[in-house]
């Protein structure tokens, strides 16, 4: 062996000695250099912890039954919730329903009339009672001319009322602006059409009109401007319904 070749050898050994013993250590950082935000020389960062999902807001007051009624696609609804089962007086506040938020009100609360003996969950001609449940909103009219409805709206004499309600005060008015109620109705015509899909013995022409003051036969009544700023509101393509009963049904 060369005298070159072994002092080679020799700076080989002295080499892999010294890889050996350090194995895969980082070198030693220089005390002058800045560390990176939040960290520490003893390893990395720590993850953030992630912020807490906000958790979709349901229909306020309803049970578990009714919200199932509510239709997927629904991102409006007019809740009017009654007392008691023989309650004619209620309370009407419009939702809608937000992409992360959930239901929100957005009118309302109003007061409202119901059906002079107050609720039922099966409506025949005749009872006096406004029949409960989840209903669609589709089509409006009345006898003045359309105030700005974003539902069709039939502006028609035949809206024409006259006559005393239950407590005698004239329902001269009432029907200037109406919604129907897609209680045993077919949705796309005009709130006036006759046709009873579940038989006249169901009853039907179940609207949302202008409150006479006092209750209905199984109508649900607002006030004039009330009717008029729900008239603006509801968007047919947000699927608008009418979620409406007694508070005790409602929640079950």
């Amino acid at each position: 062996m060369t005298v070159r070749n072994a002092l080679a050898a020799v700076f080989g050994a002295v080499v892999c000695t010294g890889v050996l013993s350090a194995g895969c250590a980082a070198p030693p950082r220089d005390p002058a250099e800045p560390r990176p935000p939040g960290g520490s020389a003893a390893g990395p960062l720590s993850p953030r912890p992630a912020p807490p999902r906000l958790s979709a807001r349901p229909l306020p007051g309803l049970g578990a039954g009714m919200r199932a009624r509510v239709p997927a696609g629904s991102r409006q609804a007019l809740v009017v919730t009654g007392s008691t089962e023989d309650s004619n007086e209620a309370e009407a506040v419009l939702y809608e329903r937000l992409p992360v938020q959930g239901w929100r009100p957005v009118a309302g609360p109003w007061p409202a009339h119901n059906g002079l003996r107050g609720w039922t969950d099966d409506h025949e001609e005749g009872d006096q009672r406004t029949p409960v449940g989840v209903f669609g909103l589709s089509d409006a009219g009345g006898l003045l001319p359309d105030p700005g409805s974003r539902l069709p709206y039939d502006e028609d004499p035949l809206f024409h009322v006259t006559g005393s309600g239950a407590l005698g005060e004239p329902l001269a008015g009432s029907f200037d602006y109406v919604i129907a109620i897609d209680y045993n109705r077919v949705p796309g015509t005009s709130p006036l059409d006759l046709t009873r899909p579940l038989g006249e013995e169901k009853g039907g022409g179940v609207w949302v009109h202008v409150d006479h003051e006092g209750p209905t036969s199984a109508c649900v009544s607002l006030s004039e401007e009330h009717m008029r700023t729900l008239l603006g509101s509801l968007d047919p393509a947000k699927e608008p319904v009418i979620v409406m009963g007694p508070q005790e049904t409602l929640a079950g």
